[in-house]
Formats: C-alpha cells, structure tokens, sequence
C-alpha cells in the first residue's frame, strides 16, 4: 500500500442539481463542457493531478498546499472573468475546498481521513470563496497566500472541531506576482477580480489552455506578416488547388479567398492559356485575399477592435481592456456575442474556452465567422488546441470541415503523440482524432 503527504482540493458548481433539472441534456453536456474547459488547465498549470470529475465534481490532489490553495483562487477569478459577460441564470459559480494530510494513493483514487475532511469542509464553503483546513494554513506558505479565520465546525463523522480559514478579498498587502500590477482602490475593486489576479498573473504566460495567441505576439505587426503571407501562398495555388479551396477555409484567410473564389466569374477562373494572363489573373485574386486580409485587421466594429487591443496588453492595462471588451460584446446582438467571446478567450490565450464558444456560436452565427474559427484551428501549433477543434468539429457534424480533417488526418501536427491532450489531459494525438472525427462523419 502507497502512501503519500498530499493537498487535497474538491470542488462542485452551486446549485448545479437544480439547474439541470430544469435544462436540455444538451444544454447540461455545454455546462460541463465549459466548467471542465475553464478549470481542468488551471489545475494542472499550478501542478494539480485530476483524480476524479464526476459530473460538476472534481477531486485532484497537490504536492504543495500553497500551490493548491493557489489554483482555487486562480479558479475564482477566472470565472468572474467568464461569468461577466453572461446573464445570471448562464453563470457559473463553484465551491473550493482544500485540505492537506497523508492519504492511501491507488492508480486512480486516493483514500484516508483528509479526503473526507476536505469533503466535509466543501460542504460548508459559500460559492466563490476558497475555504481550507487549518492544516493547510499551517503548512502553506503564508507570504503567498493571504487567509482569514472562518471558525471552527463540527463535521459530521470526523472528531472533534476543525478550524476553517479562507482566502480575503483583494486587495491585499501580500505582493502581487507581476511588477506591473498595481492593486486597486476600494472604489476599485467591485469592477475587479475577487483575488485580483493575485494567483492568476502567475501562469497567465505559461498557462496550457491551448496556448495565448502568440502571447500577443506582437499582435498588429506579427499578425499582418501572416496575413501576408497566407495571402501570397494563396495566390501561388489558384492553378492548383482550387477546387480544394471551393471546399474548405484552412485559415481566416482561407475562408476569405474560397468565398471569394467562388463568386468569381468562369472567364477568370477556368485554366488561362497565356503566362501572362495567368500572372494577371493571380495578381488580381492576390489583390482581393490582401485586401481582405486587411478587412480581417482593421474591421469588425468596436467590440472586435477592443478584443485585439487586449493582445499584448499586460498587468492592471489588460484587465482594463479585457472589461471594455466585455462591456462591448454585451451591446452586440445576442447570436453574435458567443463568436466574440470565443475570440476575446483567445486574445487571453484561454483556447480550451474559446473552442467551446465558437462552437456554441456555430448554430447561431449565420455568417459562418466561428466555423471558419474553428476550422483555422485544425493548423494551430498546439495539439490541444487541434484536438479540441476537432471534437467540436465532429460533434457538430460539419461537412465544410471534411476537407481540414483529412489533411491533419494525414499529416498531423505537431507534438502529436505527446503528453497533455485537450483540457491537458492523457495523450494528445490530433492525427487520431482527425481520423476518428472523420468516421463519424461518414457514419452520418
């Protein structure tokens, strides 16, 4: 029998029983979904092990206690994040409970008395607080982590009282992780995070989510460069592959030039006899795909312009401009505002969650910008990030996609093969599941 010192985190949605009484199947599946996307990379970016998710539960152990009460209050604000650009009834709220002690470790289930007290202690958290034993506020290391007393609570089959601490609000004397954070005023603080980032700032540059995008990489220069040059490969290709641009947007831009493609009139796209003509011809197609790339930069209105803002942006400046892109996207229309909040995810580099809203805007965005989101994914560098697209993809059952699937299906990606699957867990290979997705299309 193994034994081990562990931290022992639990956590459930408030009210979750209630609410799925009272929705679809399907709208429950999208609930879990976005929880387990929102929480699932967070756990494991402050080293947390997943030993069970049991409907909205989640049992996961750490070798550090500091570094377990450190990822509930990076959960918490990263919620308040999500929640505030949702109606009430669409929010999502947890619990978060942590104890430590010596635990009986099998493969997959751990056993002992600090396992039932952490349970216990769940059941008396409030929602979005992080509650935790007086046995982690012994161990942890306190200059990280700021705590005050609850009290101390018989639990029911564990003797004698044990003594309850939480993590505050912020602000906090404790020193912020970054440099360039700067702690609010009390005036401030209601429009700011619960914990004020204090746990978040410290994986925001390294946090699996499926990647920042490009960690804003420079966002307006970089991204312009790859415009360009998606641009210039497509127009290399009109003679040779065409038809496979009828069928399928691999990139943004690929979507631009397909739907343009097929507008254009027979004279220009049949096989052009002269080199020169040909030369024109891809000058001219060249021309439409640069424009629309630039379309692709400077447009899309005032909640698409603070969305890129917030790339690159860091500290106190990008939670300021990640709130007036959420203020914004609430004036949208609401068969809009999925599609932006997928992309305002990902200007975060949170693509776990971004996934999940471009496929709950798939239904509803009649202009096909999330499917052609999605479908963009399938080429993204981090195989979490393909293997999510791809199960969005396939469980949508999108035909457009049929294209994409059987090029990654081919080729892969890469780290295909390599540890840390979507949601950062198990064995990531997007060629399998390329492959997978593709049968259940032809199943259909």
């Amino acid at each position: 029998m193994k034994t081990a010192n562990l931290a022992i985190v639990f956590t459930d949605i408030k009210g979750f029983t209630e609410r799925t009484s009272r929705q679809t199947l399907e709208e429950n599946q999208r609930l879990l979904q976005v929880h387990e996307a929102l929480l699932a990379p967070l756990f494991k970016a402050f080293g947390g092990r997943i030993i069970k998710s049991i409907g909205d539960a989640f049992l996961v152990t750490f070798e550090s206690p500091t570094q377990a009460v450190l990822s509930g209050i990076a959960i918490q604000d990263r919620l308040w994040h999500h929640n505030r650009q949702l109606l009430e009834d669409e929010q999502i709220h947890v619990r978060v409970a942590v104890n430590v002690g010596e635990v009986r470790v099998e493969a997959n289930d751990i056993f002992g008395e600090p396992v039932n007290i952490a349970a216990r202690v769940e059941g008396i958290t409030e929602a979005d607080e992080v509650f935790f034993t007086e046995a982690v506020y012994l161990s942890m290391n306190k200059a990280e982590v700021p705590s005050q007393e609850v009290g101390a609570f018989e639990l029911k089959g564990i003797p004698g009282k044990i003594r309850v601490f939480r993590v505050p609000r912020a602000p906090y004397r404790v020193l912020a992780p970054t440099p360039d954070a700067v702690l609010p005023s009390p005036e401030e603080a209601d429009s700011l995070p619960p914990f004020g980032n204090l746990a978040l700032a410290r994986v925001e540059s390294s946090l699996d989510l499926g990647q920042r995008a490009a960690a804003g990489a420079a966002a307006v220069g970089q991204g312009a460069v790859a415009v360009g040059q998606r641009a210039a490969a497509g127009a290399v290709l009109v003679g040779q592959r065409a038809t496979v641009l009828g069928k399928q947007a691999r990139t943004a831009t690929d979507a631009l030039w397909a739907r343009t493609y097929a507008k254009l009139p027979p004279a220009i796209t049949t096989k052009v006899s002269s080199t020169a003509a040909g030369w024109g011809v891809c000058a001219v197609l060249l021309a439409v795909v640069l424009l629309g790339g630039w379309l692709l930069v400077n447009s899309g209105g005032p909640a698409m312009r603070a969305i890129r803002d917030v790339e690159g942006a860091t500290g106190a400046e990008k939670v300021t401009r990640v709130n007036e892109a959420k203020r914004l996207i609430r004036q949208e229309d609401a068969d809009q505002r999925n599609y932006l909040n997928g992309r305002l995810e990902e200007a975060q580099g949170n693509m776990g969650a971004a996934v999940v809203h471009y496929a709950l805007a798939v239904r509803k965005d009649a202009n096909g910008r999330a499917e052609s989101r999605l479908i963009s994914l399938l080429k993204h560098e981090q195989c979490a990030v393909r293997t999510g697209a791809v199960e969005a993809l396939a469980s949508l059952r999108l035909e457009s996609a049929r294209g994409a699937l059987e090029s990654l299906a081919d080729d892969g990606g890469p780290n295909d093969g390599e540890s840390g699957g979507f949601l950062g867990l198990g064995t990531c290979d997007s060629k399998k599941a390329a492959q997978s997705a593709l049968k259940r299309l032809a199943a259909d």
